[in-house]
Formats: C-alpha cells, sequence, structure tokens
C-alpha cells in the first residue's frame, strides 16, 4: 500500500528526473566569486535519485510549503513507524494536529498491532463503533497499570475485553509486547507456573546454539536475581524445550534435558564468572572444561569448549 502511494505516472516521472538533472547541471555549471576576485567553482553534488522532498513536493502539485513535514503526505507505513516512538498522551496531541490521521481506523489498527502484537480482541467480531484508537488508550493504560501492579494490570485487559484468561492466551500476550516491567512480569510469571509453561512453548530454539538459546530465553523471561527455586524451574523448562526443539541434535551429542540443565547452570556460573569485576582471577577455558565434564559425562571437550568461547566473545547469558 504505501509503495503504490510512492509510485508517480511515467509523465510526472520524466519531469522529476529532467528538473533534478537540469539542477545538477547548473551547479556543476555555476561560478561565483570568491574574496579575493577569482572564480570559486562549486562542488558538484552527487544525486542518487530523487529524494523525499522531491517525492513530496511532486504529490502536492510542487507547491513549497514551509515548516514540519505533514504526516498524511508519507506512506501508511512510515507514519506509524513515526507515530510508534509516541506515548498515549503524545499521541493525542498528534491528533488534534493531524486531525484526519486522528481519526484514521487503519493508522490506530496499525499502532495497535505493532505495539501489542496479539490480544484476545483481535480475533474476535469487533462491535459496530468500535474504535481502535480507544483500544489503542486502554492498552497503553492497562500497561501503565501492570508495571505497578501485575494482577491489577491483567485483571484490568480482562475487565475491557481485551485478554481471555487462559494460558495461552496470556502468555501470547506476554511474548509479542515489550511494554511491561519485567520485575512485575518475573513476579507473575513465578505465581502463574500455568502462563509460564506456555510461554516457554511459544520459543522455537531450532539450529541454535545452547548459549544463544539461554541468551534469548532469559530476553523474554527474565532471571531472577538470586538463585532459587524459581531459577532451577526455569532451567528445567528451557532444558526440556531445548532437547525438545533439537531432537536430532541432542541426539547426536548424547545430550539429555539433565545433561543440558547441567549446561545451562555451568554456563551461567562461567558469565558471572567472567563479567564480573569482583572475580579477580578468571576461569580458564581447560578448568571450565574439566569442571563441566565431571557433571556431564557424555559431552565432549570440543563441545564445551565451544561453550566457553561464546561466553567469552558475547557475554552474559542471562545479561
Amino acid at each position: 500500500m504505501g509503495q503504490a502511494l510512492w509510485r508517480l505516472p511515467p509523465r510526472q516521472q520524466q519531469q522529476l528526473q529532467e528538473e533534478l538533472a537540469d539542477r545538477l547541471a547548473d551547479q556543476e555549471a555555476g561560478q561565483e566569486q570568491g574574496r579575493d576576485g577569482g572564480p570559486q567553482r562549486i562542488a558538484p553534488q552527487q544525486c542518487y535519485g530523487p529524494d523525499i522532498y522531491h517525492l513530496l513536493r511532486t504529490r502536492i502539485g510542487g507547491k513549497e510549503r514551509h515548516g514540519c513535514i505533514d504526516l498524511e503526505m508519507l506512506p501508511p507505513e512510515l507514519g506509524i513507524t513515526i507515530l510508534s516512538y509516541l506515548n498515549a498522551t503524545d499521541l493525542c496531541l498528534a491528533g488534534c494536529v493531524w486531525q484526519d490521521l486522528g481519526n484514521d481506523e487503519y493508522l490506530w489498527q496499525g499502532l495497535c498491532k505493532s505495539t501489542w502484537g496479539h490480544c484476545s480482541i483481535y480475533n474476535r467480531r469487533l462491535p459496530a463503533g468500535f474504535s481502535y484508537r480507544r483500544l489503542y488508550l486502554q492498552l497503553d493504560e492497562g500497561c501503565l497499570t501492570f508495571n505497578a501492579n501485575a494482577q491489577e494490570g491483567i485483571s484490568y485487559f480482562m475487565f475491557k475485553g481485551i485478554l481471555v484468561d487462559h494460558p495461552k492466551e496470556l502468555a501470547k500476550f506476554i511474548f509479542y509486547t515489550r511494554r511491561l516491567n519485567w520485575k512485575m512480569l518475573r513476579v507473575y510469571l513465578d505465581e502463574r507456573r500455568d502462563v509460564l509453561d506456555e510461554l516457554v512453548t511459544l520459543h522455537n530454539f531450532s539450529n541454535q546454539f545452547l548459549p544463544n538459546a539461554l541468551r534469548e530465553f532469559f530476553r523474554h523471561i527474565h532471571a531472577p536475581e538470586e538463585r532459587g527455586e524459581y531459577l532451577e524451574t526455569l532451567i528445567t523448562k528451557f532444558s526440556h524445550r531445548f532437547c525438545t526443539c533439537n531432537a536430532g541434535l541432542v541426539r547426536d551429542l548424547g545430550l539429555s534435558p539433565d545433561a543440558v540443565y547441567v549446561l545451562c547452570y555451568s554456563l551461567i556460573l562461567l558469565s558471572i564468572d567472567l563479567t564480573s569485576p569482583h572475580v579477580k582471577n578468571k576461569m580458564s577455558k581447560r578448568e571450565f572444561i574439566r569442571n563441566t565434564r565431571r557433571a556431564a559425562h557424555n559431552v565432549s571437550d570440543d563441545f564445551v569448549g565451544h561453550l566457553y568461547d561464546n561466553i567469552y566473545l558475547i557475554g552474559h547469558v542471562a545479561a
């Protein structure tokens, strides 16, 4: 849709190219008098095609307009990208300036789905008079409520009909949303283990190296700051999911969920050892291989060595 808006008729394309060619020729041939009286040649400017200014000028009939570019002249995809950086209050103010945009339901629908990738209400038949602008404000209000109190935030979403009280629906909402406070999210998942189970199954670790998969896992489900039962639960669920996604690789390497569990703990401890400024004597690669092989006998030295190199070069798995 956005690309179609930028396509110009052949005649306008030719006129635009001729105008740019004439301007470039004038600049290359133009000379101006310097302060010393001698001719000073203006450096020719490169032209790689029509820029956004000329495209906008062509779309409005060649008229000059001063001030900010009107967002209504931009493709919808670009307008959504620009407006996605604004919060709900700023968007309402922008809607007062650009009234057509403020009443554009397709624009608000794009903002909702680009910010909150999954909501139960998306899959239902919407009633007459439904407003995506109102939905955006409700989603923003719900996230602010969640970041203050997780249970109240989820209750708000359910009260407004945005979410359904089902573990899979709640897990999808969490997985595709980036506006939830990770501390509140960690507390909520610790209380709702059924939602945590569904959230783990949404991850696909196929053909991923173990440390990279663990980083992706902790990017969505943040690890607790201290070791305890919740961390053990997370690593256990990750180990089973990793083995399920990489059944062939796990079989070839002779791994099991218990062996992956041990390797994950070793990677976390190694990450702390190599990145913490309080640890003066860093663990060497040989020491890591020796210590890991004591707990996981079926793992080869080369594989454990690659694990060490990944942490050493890339960094912490749970940062």
